[in-house]
């Protein structure tokens, strides 16, 4: 979260590689099915408003909140997130797929993927970007705290780009490497 992920993989995208954002799929196509929406109501009743929409920011204290309601969700979400994922891969073996995956070495996906990318940013960054997008400073620390450290992560990507500087100093990072891999498949 606030690492740049995203704007990494627009990056990629532009550099000629197919993108996957996993959040998303979530947003998009996850929390706007009735069967999910369904589910969530009856664990979350006060997250499901009068248009039978699923009101993220409600949602998000809940899970949050209590790591068993974080993980029932993830145990609801992640394997439709996953299919849709094999859906896009089989449909289109012939891509370069470059796919945004928020829990990535958290959930142990890293074996899904030809290679991994990790976008590092410092704490203070990472923060900072996280209020700008109108997540409260306490909010922002709690979501973090439930995610590997990132000196984890870096230790286990196989790829680190920094976006401690400027945006153009991550395209140039991307743009390198997006070359580098032109062979990978």
């Amino acid at each position: 979260m606030g690492g740049g992920k995203s704007t990494a993989a627009r990056y990629f995208e532009e550099a000629g590689f197919s993108r996957v954002d996993s959040d998303q799929i979530v947003r998009d196509e996850l929390l706007t099915n009735q069967a999910v929406i369904a589910k969530i109501a009856a664990r979350f009743p006060d997250v499901v408003n009068s248009a039978n929409e699923v009101q993220r920011p409600l949602l998000a204290a809940h899970v949050f909140k209590k790591d068993d309601n974080r993980l029932w969700l993830e145990s609801l979400l992640h394997p439709l997130v996953y299919a849709r994922w094999r859906e896009l891969f089989v449909g289109r073996p012939d891509v370069r797929w470059v796919v945004e995956v928020p829990l990535l070495f958290e959930q142990g996906l890293e074996n899904w993927f030809d290679f991994t990318v990790c976008v590092s940013t410092s704490s203070a960054n990472q923060i900072a970007r996280l209020t700008e997008r109108g997540i409260p400073q306490s909010l922002a620390e709690q979501r973090i705290s439930k995610q590997l450290p990132l000196a984890l992560k870096v230790e286990k990507a196989d790829f680190v780009l920094s976006n401690d500087g400027t945006l153009e100093s991550l395209r140039l990072q991307v743009n390198h490497l997006a070359a580098q891999l032109s062979g990978v498949r």
